[in-house]
């Protein structure tokens, strides 16, 4: 089995869940006592986040190359940011460590064609993963056209992942705002939602909405896996 070198702390709420999934699966590969082998960065998130609201890209690259190069060296085989926002440090990460970085947006993209939607997806995350370009570019791509919320939308999702999600809170107020966000972006010709702020899973369940949602915990964690054991 390889060993995975996750970077969470971004934040510690979906970092659990992360690593719980990733365990999970390798359970049910290989039976027995078996789970993953690992190493963890974990960062202070508020570190993270005040780079992330100054729009400090430098700096956030900076500290995820630092972080990558600390698990590679610690004999990582590979290395998985477990957050969508913290890959717009993705390329220069991966230009400059010798062990394959895993890509949240690529898994995501292999399956949603995977699951036959070939056209239209809606995405929801921070405001910098809906309207920057490091998740959407991987969807483009693959001739995948990305639609995202109108800007008020935008600002609600983005203020609920910081104050709440990301603080373990969870309101049902919150989650109906979100279908109704889902409704829209259906309206508007999604063939389905991508999930995207790992977050939004423990809010948003496929049970919640009519429309294919695509949670990119599960399908990085599954990527991961996949590329850990042996075949």
């Amino acid at each position: 089995m390889k060993t995975l070198g996750l970077i969470g702390g971004t934040t510690w709420i979906s970092s659990i869940d992360y690593y719980r999934a990733i365990n999970e699966m390798v359970a049910e590969h290989l039976g027995g006592s078996h789970s993953a082998r690992c190493l963890f960065y974990s960062f202070d998130f508020q570190d993270i986040a005040d780079y992330i609201e100054r729009s400090d890209w430098i700096a956030v690259k900076r500290e995820f190359l630092i972080a990558a190069k600390i698990l590679e060296a610690a004999g990582a085989d590979c290395i998985l940011f477990c957050a969508n926002t913290a890959h717009v440090a993705a390329e220069n990460v991966r230009n400059n460590i010798s062990v394959p970085l895993i890509h949240i947006g690529e898994a995501t993209v292999a399956e949603v064609q995977h699951r036959g939607i070939a056209t239209t997806v809606g995405l929801l995350g921070t405001r910098f993963t809906m309207e920057m370009d490091y998740i959407k570019e991987k969807f483009v791509a693959a001739n995948i056209e990305v639609l995202i919320p109108d800007l008020e939308d935008r600002e609600f999702i983005h203020h609920s992942i910081f104050e709440e999600l990301g603080k373990n809170i969870f309101k049902d107020e919150t989650k109906q705002r979100y279908q109704e966000i889902i409704a829209a972006l259906a309206s508007r010709g999604a063939e389905g939602i991508i999930l995207g702020c790992t977050e939004i899973p423990l809010l948003i369940k496929q049970s919640d909405v009519d429309l294919p949602v695509f949670n990119t915990t599960l399908i990085h964690a599954k990527a991961a896996v996949d590329f850990a054991l042996p075949r």
